[in-house]
């Protein structure tokens, strides 16, 4: 019955390379591919959850492939089929059969209408591999494909400055998601001395007897997993990005933030209850997190002018108290809790349009305002404080900008000095030092050698920050992403002597996008003469060809599983000990400021208004 599971996983995929070979203007097979590949794989999970119910139900676990072993670590791909997944198959492909039908007509004649279409087959790829994942690099693998099809869906309307703007700005924080489940994954290696799978989880005696002897770890990993649980569900502090991605067509928001990809971080928490469910500590922060972001999204909801953002917010706060419900242990609860909120959310959102033309219309005529809420039970002065401030969105943008992203701005500009022909005047002699180092570490002084892991890592972010930080030239921001990882693979390389093959794996992806980046921005600046990073220049108007190159060259770059670099990503951590907290950190927050630097380059230069548009552009969304 497990081998069934590949069905699944295969079925999209041939879908989305079928669309994928399709002419752009075949709208009609285009369609029909979506219709036929979703459909088929709607009718296969109705037979294989009946299959399942008539014999008893069983926890499936299939390991299927090994991608990468060594004496002490395996990366393979693990897959698990029981409640958690029955109801996420179900919801997930109902819904997006019901969306992909809506999309024929509502897409017609758009100039992105084949590009809608395969978007739409490779998240739900993602969201297959999410929700059948055995172990978390597996949902590692779902968890990257969801967060980059957002990003596409966003900015589909990649020709306005607002779609690419709040894209970007999705993005960002679906990267601090995805750092949060690396470290994750890098404390679990060092607790478990295995790529643990799910199905082991469950075992509660052996994970009893782990976290006794190592609570710091329990409680690490659980406030890891809650980073990125709250990051792709949008609670607090990230709740401001789910109404900024309702900038991209209807369906897609109503496919992704209201029903299924918003709901992921949910699954998470529920497929590692059986980790965290004894740490009191973390269920009580869940809990609170959950309540506290479903008080202030439902003020949030009660005052937005724009429908789409209102039921963004009542969305955030249904999850907020799903947080609470899996908290408090109630798994059957939340996951009918979830089912009954994507169903809800994905009717609302496709009849928005139309309920808005008729309320338009209605009220000139019948419309009475509400006689009395239960806000003016308040005093007037607490009353009126929390209207500004639900009206301000609670200043959650602000924030974030203030504490995470304004600091890190202040200090790449510190870098200013740094210009290509410095940076490479720098980087190769000190390099050459530290390969040096690497190679003759008996010549070293020991207490030299223990903070050389740490200051080639620093210097691996400060050239980092530089890019996310440069406004004029794009070639030197994109060298020194690459750059970046060659620090970052020099710094890990002191901690053990492993084999170089871990390094070449990590790398190899990193200097072939990076290579084949370089050229497709050089031939750009051959072309249009100027790309500087100071605008959006819409270049993939009249290059849609570099553009498509250079968007793959930036998954390469950042680690996307597309390249052998996605599984020497995870290798590189499972290298960092465990009391090397500062040496993860770094790691981790330049992994983070390099996916954002790629993002950025790529909207800057290819997305946007075109930078000769005579038209009029629109900066500010409602």
């Amino acid at each position: 019955m497990a081998s069934l599971l590949h069905f699944f996983i295969l079925v999209p995929i041939l879908g989305f390379i079928i669309n994928g070979l399709t002419p752009n203007k075949k709208e009609g097979l285009l369609s029909w591919g979506a219709f036929f590949t979703i459909g088929i794989h709607l009718f296969g999970a109705i037979v294989f959850i009946i299959y399942w119910l008539q014999n008893g139900y069983p926890t499936l676990n299939l390991k299927d492939i090994s991608l990468f072993k060594t004496n002490d670590y395996e990366f393979f791909i693990d897959f698990c089929f029981d409640k958690i997944t029955v109801v996420y198959l179900f919801v997930g492909s109902f819904i997006t059969f019901l969306v992909t039908i809506y999309s024929r007509y509502y897409m017609h004649r758009e100039d992105g209408y084949k590009r809608f279409f395969n978007t739409i087959l490779f998240f739900y790829i993602g969201y297959n591999i999410t929700i059948f994942s055995g172990n978390l690099e597996t949902l590692f693998i779902g968890w990257e494909i969801l967060g980059i099809s957002s990003f596409l869906l966003i900015a589909f309307y990649r020709d306005r400055y607002l779609p690419v703007k709040n894209a970007v700005k999705v993005f960002s924080i679906y990267r601090i998601g995805d750092v949060g489940l690396i470290l994750a994954m890098w404390m679990s290696h060092h607790l478990w001395h295995e790529n643990i799978t799910f199905l082991k989880l469950s075992n509660y005696e052996m994970v009893h007897e782990h976290l006794q002897s190592h609570s710091f770890f329990g409680v690490f990993i659980s406030l890891m997993i809650l980073l990125s649980a709250a990051a792709k569900s949008a609670q607090l502090p990230f709740s401001s990005w789910l109404p900024r991605a309702m900038e991209g067509p209807t369906p897609s928001s109503a496919i992704f933030y209201g029903s299924l990809s918003v709901h992921v971080g949910v699954f998470l928490l529920l497929r590692t209850f059986p980790f965290w469910e004894q740490q009191l500590s973390v269920r009580i922060l869940i809990g609170a997190l959950g309540f506290v972001t479903m008080l202030i999204a439902t003020g949030i909801a009660r005052v937005q002018s724009s429908v789409k953002s209102q039921i963004a917010y009542a969305s955030i706060a249904q999850i907020g108290i799903i947080f609470i419900e899996v908290a408090a242990g109630f798994e059957n609860l939340a996951l009918f809790h979830f089912a009954g909120n994507a169903f809800l959310r994905t009717y609302q959102l496709l009849v928005s349009p139309s309920v808005v033309s008729y309320l338009i219309r209605e009220q000139f005529y019948n419309f009475s305002p509400r006689q009395r809420s239960i806000e003016d039970s308040f005093p007037k002065k607490i009353e009126y404080t929390l209207y500004m401030l639900s009206i301000k969105e609670w200043n959650l943008d602000s924030l974030m900008y203030r504490y995470l992203w304004n600091p890190m701005k202040m200090l790449g500009n510190r870098l200013n000095f740094l210009t290509i022909n410095r940076v490479l005047v720098f980087f190769i002699p000190v390099y050459v030092f530290g390969l040096f180092a690497l190679y003759n570490e008996e010549v070293i002084p020991p207490i030299i050698h223990e903070y050389l892991p740490i200051l080639f890592s620093l210097i691996g972010l400060t050239m980092v920050l530089k890019s996310f930080t440069e406004r004029k030239k794009a070639r030197m921001s994109w060298m020194l992403i690459i750059l970046n990882h060659f620090w970052v693979a020099l710094s890990i390389s002191f901690n053990e002597h492993y084999k170089y093959t871990e390094t070449l794996l990590y790398l190899s992806g990193i200097i072939v996008a990076g290579i084949i980046g370089f050229i497709s921005l050089t031939r750009l600046q051959l072309l249009e003469k100027s790309i500087d990073l100071d605008q959006f220049h819409g270049h993939s108007l009249k290059h849609p060809k570099i553009a498509f190159v250079f968007l793959l060259c930036c998954l390469g770059a950042s680690g996307f599983p597309i390249t052998p670099t996605f599984i020497g990503e995870d290798v590189i951590f499972s290298h960092i000990h465990e009391n090397q907290i500062t040496l993860a950190f770094f790691t981790s927050l330049s992994f983070i400021i390099d996916g954002l630097s790629i993002i950025r380059i790529y909207a800057r230069v290819f997305l946007g208004p075109h930078v000769k548009s005579v038209y009029e552009t629109a900066y500010r969304s409602s």
